[in-house]
């Protein structure tokens, strides 16, 4: 099992249809970071309650706000342009990689402040994902398409 959440969140977005999902309750207005933290809690079976919930909500949502947010929007703005002028598209892969710096760093500063919390809970737990997502985007396909897709991966590394 992944112990750190950055890992844990590469392997889960590389398995089949993880991106579209993740985008597609982005659009929704959904933090793809608090998506995939929200899998990383459930697979270490860490029980939910609204304290947590906060505290995670506390920490992404300035930094979604002021740093991950007005790189990617600079990025998308730039995806036109970008493709008749090279120097424009060196700099837009650029921003594109410091936009994927900032959410390593928001998923450490998840995982710090989830890694205090018991993990391995027998007790019935409430869904991370369901309670992380926006309103809209629950009982949304992605999410169940997020839900089947972190199984998965939690059936690949009880299976090594």
């Amino acid at each position: 099992m992944y112990t750190d959440l950055w890992n844990y969140a590469l392997a889960l977005y590389a398995r089949p249809g993880v991106e579209k999902a993740c985008l597609d309750v982005q659009a929704m207005g959904g933090d793809v970071c608090l998506l995939l933290c929200a899998t990383w809690l459930q697979a270490r079976a860490v029980p939910f309650n609204e304290e947590r919930a906060q505290a995670l909500l506390a920490i992404a949502g300035p930094w979604q706000r002021d740093v991950v947010t007005p790189l990617r929007s600079l990025r998308q703005q730039w995806r036109t342009p970008a493709q008749h002028d090279p120097h424009l598209a060196e700099v837009r892969e650029q921003v594109k990689g410091l936009e994927l710096q900032a959410e390593k760093q928001l998923l450490q500063r998840l995982q710090t402040c989830a890694q205090q919390w018991p993990s391995g809970s027998q007790e019935p737990k409430d869904d991370w994902l369901d309670r992380l997502a926006p309103d809209q985007a629950r009982g949304h396909d992605a999410l169940v398409d997020l839900r089947v897709a972190a199984a998965g991966l939690q059936e690949a590394e009880d299976g090594d």
